[in-house]
């Protein structure tokens, strides 16, 4: 992998779709995870100016600490980014407190948490006048599905989506992103139990990529002789969560209206 390479045509095109849409700069959410980490890196390096936004929602101290410390070595490196934390967790509250009981069960708010998070992001961009950068990489944005739909699927481009999670953490590393971030398990910070993403999923996402890459190969047509057990069960949890979220990574659906329904009507003769 050519990190010097890649990193810069990342960088160029960020830079060339921000100037061409006449914006100003970029708006990053940032976790304490290793994408976001390199979203914010790789949009601070286009010299555009760039708010990087912590986004409590009882946090784990850990993840919050990571993403603080992130922001402020980001901003001190680059004087173009803007660090900001907002907590977020009073605001969620009350979204929750003025639901019915029903609808509050534990997927809905994880997904409402994301939800309020972009919701955060877009206001930024709207008034600064700059572009929400997703993070999402490949196995998630174009695999799994691993995202909640207008949450943080909610962006404006996606700069590393094109990046499998290995990638994602080998460019980081090229990058200068710190130890404590790169090993930092995967975790969407969505949930009060501080799940990791391998805990939610039921595989890694080494495995993930394994079966990714197997399956656009066309070698997994039927199961191979040559596959352990393990690597049957990731397959089938691979193929089972793409299945269920390839709704969001569709283009919403549009009824077409057909064109014999849109020709005039007769005239009555009434």
């Amino acid at each position: 992998m050519q990190c010097a390479e890649i990193a810069e045509w990342i960088t160029d095109w960020l830079r060339d779709y921000c100037v061409g849409a006449g914006l100003e700069g970029f708006v990053v959410g940032v976790s304490g995870g290793v994408d976001s980490a390199l979203t914010s890196t790789l949009c601070a390096r286009t010299g555009l100016g760039v708010h990087t936004l912590d986004m409590p929602i009882h946090q784990a101290i850990d993840q919050q600490g990571r993403a603080s410390r992130h922001i402020a070595r980001l901003s001190g490196e680059y004087p173009n980014v803007e660090g900001v934390s907002i907590d977020l967790t009073p605001a969620f509250e009350a979204f929750s407190a003025a639901l019915p009981d029903p609808i509050r069960d534990d997927l809905t708010m994880a997904n409402s948490r994301s939800r309020l998070r972009m919701t955060t992001l877009h206001a930024f961009a709207s008034h600064h006048k700059r572009l929400v950068a997703g993070t999402g990489n490949k196995v998630e944005d174009f695999g799994i599905g691993f995202f909640t739909k207008y949450g943080d699927g909610g962006v404006d481009l996606s700069p590393i989506a094109d990046l499998m999670k290995s990638e994602v953490v080998a460019l980081a590393h090229h990058l200068g992103v710190v130890d404590e971030i790169l090993s930092a398990p995967p975790t969407d910070g969505l949930w009060l139990d501080e799940r990791t993403d391998e805990q939610q999923i039921g595989a890694t996402y080494d495995e993930l990529e394994w079966a990714m890459q197997t399956l656009a190969a066309d070698k997994a047509a039927s199961p191979e002789p040559t596959w352990s057990d393990r690597q049957r069960e990731v397959v089938s949890i691979y193929q089972q969560l793409q299945q269920l979220n390839r709704h969001k990574m569709q283009p919403i659906p549009v009824c077409k209206i057909p064109d014999r329904l849109r020709a005039p009507s007769p005239l009555s003769d009434t």
